[in-house]
């Protein structure tokens, strides 16, 4: 099936100007300017004009509660799984699922059974293997055979640090499950990350630094999300990303988290690139479908709500029109940069040879049009 797209403003992320696009099955066949001839590709193909209209990559979101998060304040408080509807929706054509706090009553088994569940609709989806606490809750029985032989497993997470609910890993114990889910990373071809929750306990990244420091592990090993929780971890953020690492925000959030002082994900990554840490250290994540806690003053659990996928779309906008990031830093936060630390080499960038995951925008506003994963139009708005 060869689909031409003809007519788009074309961020892939960067401006390549107005471009026509084409389509071969499930892959970017040719990318080509409209002052220049197509290739020739054959009478049986479908031309779609989109008369201008920007086109970006779809989103690729590094961390989604597919199967429902939360509990922490007993049964009634756990929430609901990803729905499909409100997948296609968002832009979002790769995501990676994770456990969080709860891996009793939630499995590795429930979350694969998600990601392929969601893959037949025609996204791509991948899981971390793991969840909060150490030892990590697996598959197969180890971390490194999870990534080896299951395709849809590319790392370990979301592995708790500074945080009351996470099982306290000493540095030696996170130096050790890296090297394991490096080494079956790379038998794999895979990133083998290890993703990590980063909670508000002052000791903030240092876990990682003293893993890095005392073993061969390269802090880009780890990819600590969250890091707009707090000032003071956000500004540790900043200082781990010129170190050598990567930071994540986390899109999703509510009033009361504002309040009490998290950094709004678009103002982060905004005072990032002003602190001159480099665009491709920073991500952002919709930790989708997860619970957003409130504890009082005694860490005892008040109330939640939902994580949102839109909300990785809506702050790339908010990026663009509200603090001045330019567009190619901005959409690369949760497309090609992401891509990058996942190691997802047809993800991320709308360049031939790559996947055909693309969302078409309104014209004039950020707005979602159509969203097409692996060359077919999964979503049309109206």
């Amino acid at each position: 099936m060869l689909t031409l797209l003809k007519n788009a403003q074309l961020h892939a992320p960067r401006n390549l100007g107005l471009c026509h696009l084409l389509i071969a099955d499930a892959r970017l066949a040719a990318v080509v300017p409209v002052d220049q001839p197509m290739p020739a590709a054959g009478p049986a193909i479908e031309e779609i004009d989109l008369a201008g209209r920007r086109v970006i990559p779809g989103l690729v979101d590094p961390l989604v509660h597919f199967i429902g998060g939360g509990g922490e304040g007993g049964f009634g408080t756990r929430t609901a799984e990803l729905t499909l509807e409100n997948a296609l929706a968002s832009g979002v054509t790769t995501l990676i699922g994770a456990l969080g706090t709860d891996a009793l009553t939630r499995t590795p088994a429930n979350l694969l059974g998600k990601a392929r569940e969601l893959a037949a609709a025609g996204l791509t989806t991948y899981c971390y293997t793991g969840s909060y606490q150490l030892p990590p809750v697996t598959l197969t029985g180890s971390v490194g055979s999870d990534i080896l032989f299951i395709p849809e497993f590319i790392g370990l997470g979301e592995v708790a640090i500074s945080d009351h609910r996470g099982s306290q890993p000493s540095a030696f114990e996170l130096a050790r499950l890296a090297a394991e889910a490096r080494t079956a990373g790379m038998l794999a071809g895979k990133s083998g990350i290890v993703f990590i929750h980063t909670g508000d306990a002052p000791t903030h990244l240092e876990p990682l630094r003293e893993a890095a420091r005392g073993s061969a592990i390269p802090l880009a090993q780890f990819l600590p999300t969250h890091i707009n929780r707090t000032p003071a971890l956000f500004e540790d953020g900043l200082r781990f990303a010129r170190e050598g690492g990567r930071i994540d925000f986390t899109t999703s959030t509510t009033a009361e988290l504002l309040a009490g002082g998290e950094v709004p994900a678009a103002e982060a990554v905004a005072r990032a690139l002003h602190a001159r840490v480099e665009p491709s250290r920073i991500t952002l994540s919709s930790d989708a479908n997860a619970s957003l806690p409130r504890f009082d003053a005694e860490r005892r659990f008040v109330g939640l709500e939902p994580g949102r996928l839109a909300s990785l779309f809506e702050v790339v906008g908010e990026c663009i029109e509200k603090h001045g990031v330019p567009l190619e830093h901005a959409v690369g936060a949760a497309s090609a940069h992401a891509a990058d630390a996942l190691k997802l080499t047809a993800k991320g960038r709308l360049e031939p040879g790559r996947d055909a995951d693309l969302l078409v925008l309104s014209e004039g506003k950020w707005a979602i049009d159509e969203v097409w994963a692996l060359g077919r139009r999964v979503y049309r708005r109206g």
